[in-house]
C-alpha cells in the first residue's frame, strides 16, 4: 500500500474538472465539479440518516439501483434541499451532463452542498456544464476538490496504489466537510474512484463495512447533515480478475479503501469549522466493538472537552464525564486517560481517579496541532478510534452568518 498523488484521477480511466458557474456569488470560488470514467463502473453509496434529505440523494439512489455509474456531478453553494422542484433540478443536472458526455443520464451520480431551503436555478449549472466537460483532465482533481468546498479551508484529496491479483491498482478520493458533521452516515460528501475490478454487490459490502469504523466515527459539531453521501466508483480498468467474493483480494481491497477513508476522515475533522486542532480519541480494552465506538464517539463529541482542548487545558474530568453519559457498559473504576502529541504523552487519570502530573508539560502537549486522547476502559482486546476537533470562537462566527 503506497500513498501517491492524483486524487480521484490517480485511477486509470478517470478524469475530473471544476469550474465557477454562478451558483455561488464569489467568482473566485469554483462551485461545480465533475468526475468521469471512460467506461461504466461498479458503484456503491451510503447516505445521511437525517430524515430531511437533499433531492440529489433520492435521484442518486434511484440511478445506482443497478450498481452502475459513470460520472459524478456536484454543485456547491446550494444544497438543493427542501425545494419543491428539487428532484426536477437534480434530474435536469443529470440530463444536461448526459447530453454533454453522450451517455445515459441515469448513470450519473448527482450531489449538492450548501445552504438549505434556498431555490436552486438550473441556469448557472446549464451554462457551466460545457466548460466543465471541456475541462476534464487527468490533472483535474484539484479543480474538482475545490468545486465541492463550502466552508472548507483546504482541499481534501488522497490516493493509494496497491496490488490486486497480480495487477497494479489505484484508488483515490476527494471530500468536503467542515461543519454540520456528526456520526451516523453520512458525515459529508466523499467521492472515491478506483480502477480495480470488483462486483457491485462486493463494492457495496466493502463500503458499508468500512464506514462503521471511519466516516461514522467523525464528529465536528453534532449536526448530521441533510445532503451527505459517500460514493465509490470502480471501473475495472486495472485488469485484475473481478472480486466477486470474500477472500484475499477482497481483504486487500478493503485495506486500500480503509487507507483512503481514514486519511479523509482525519482531513475532515482537522478542518472543522473554526478548528485549530485535530482530536483523535482511541479507546482500548473494551469487551466489544459497540462499547469501544460508543465511548470514543462520546468523548470526541463532548463540547466541554472540545473547548478544553482549544484552551490546551488538560481537564481530564470532561473525558470521564463523556464516558459516564455515553450509555456504554464500562466500569468507570478501570478507566485510564492519557493525552499525547508530538511533544510527548502524559497520564492524567488512572483507574477512574486523578494522578499527579505537571500542568505545564500537559499544556505543552496540548498546544500542538494534533492531539491524541488515549482511553483504556478495561482488560478487553477491542479498540476503536474517533476523530473530531476543538471548539473555538470562530465556529460561532462562521455559523452566525452562514447564509450571508
Amino acid at each position: 500500500m503506497k500513498l501517491i498523488g492524483g486524487g480521484v484521477c490517480a485511477a486509470k480511466g478517470f478524469t475530473a474538472s471544476g469550474v465557477h458557474c454562478g451558483v455561488r456569488k464569489n467568482r473566485t470560488k469554483k462551485d461545480l465539479a465533475l468526475i468521469y470514467s471512460e467506461v461504466p463502473a461498479s458503484c456503491a453509496a451510503v447516505y445521511t440518516t437525517n430524515l430531511v434529505k437533499g433531492a440529489p440523494l433520492d435521484v442518486t439512489k434511484k440511478h445506482i439501483e443497478n450498481g452502475i455509474a459513470r460520472a459524478v456531478i456536484c454543485n456547491s453553494g446550494n444544497a438543493n434541499t427542501c425545494n419543491a422542484n428539487g428532484i426536477e433540478i437534480a434530474e435536469q443536472m443529470c440530463d444536461l451532463l448526459g447530453e454533454a458526455l453522450h451517455m445515459d443520464p441515469t448513470d450519473v451520480v448527482v450531489a449538492s452542498t450548501g445552504v438549505i431551503g434556498q431555490p436552486l436555478s438550473i441556469e448557472p449549472i446549464k451554462s457551466g456544464i460545457p466548460a466543465l466537460v471541456a475541462g476534464l483532465s487527468t490533472d483535474g482533481c484539484d479543480a474538482a476538490a475545490e468545486g465541492i468546498m463550502t466552508t472548507d479551508t483546504v482541499k481534501k484529496e488522497v490516493a493509494v496504489e496497491f496490488e490486486l491479483g497480480g495487477k497494479t491498482c489505484r484508488m483515490g478520493g476527494i471530500a468536503k466537510g467542515s461543519g454540520m458533521i456528526h456520526p451516523n452516515m453520512a458525515t459529508m460528501l466523499v467521492f472515491i474512484t478506483t480502477d480495480a475490478a470488483i462486483a457491485p454487490e462486493m463494492l457495496k459490502k466493502a463500503l458499508s463495512t468500512d464506514i462503521a469504523a471511519t466516516f461514522n466515527m467523525v464528529s465536528v459539531d453534532g449536526d448530521t447533515s441533510t445532503n451527505d453521501m459517500v460514493t465509490v466508483l470502480a471501473n475495472g480498468m486495472a485488469g485484475n480478475e473481478t472480486v466477486t467474493a470474500e477472500g484475499e483480494d477482497f481483504a486487500i481491497f478493503m485495506k486500500a479503501l480503509n487507507t483512503v477513508t481514514v486519511a479523509l476522515c482525519r482531513m475532515i475533522a482537522g478542518d472543522g469549522e473554526g478548528a485549530t486542532k485535530l482530536l483523535e480519541c482511541t479507546v482500548s480494552g473494551a469487551d466489544d466493538i459497540k462499547t469501544a465506538r460508543t465511548v470514543a464517539k462520546s468523548v470526541i463529541c463532548s463540547s466541554l472537552l472540545k473547548a478544553a482542548m482549544f484552551g490546551a487545558d488538560a481537564n481530564w474530568g470532561r473525558v470521564l464525564c463523556a464516558i459516564g453519559y455515553s450509555g456504554a457498559a464500562v466500569d468507570v473504576h478501570k478507566v485510564d486517560v492519557s493525552f499525547r502529541s508530538p511533544k510527548g504523552e502524559i497520564l492524567v487519570c488512572k483507574d477512574g481517579a486523578g494522578v499527579e502530573f505537571s500542568e505545564e508539560i500537559a499544556k505543552e502537549i496540548l498546544l500542538e496541532r494534533e492531539i491524541e486522547i488515549l482511553v483504556s476502559v478495561g482488560d478487553g482486546d477491542v479498540s476503536a478510534t474517533a476523530w473530531g476537533c476543538d471548539l473555538t470562537y470562530d465556529y460561532v462566527k462562521i455559523n452566525g452568518d452562514y447564509r450571508t
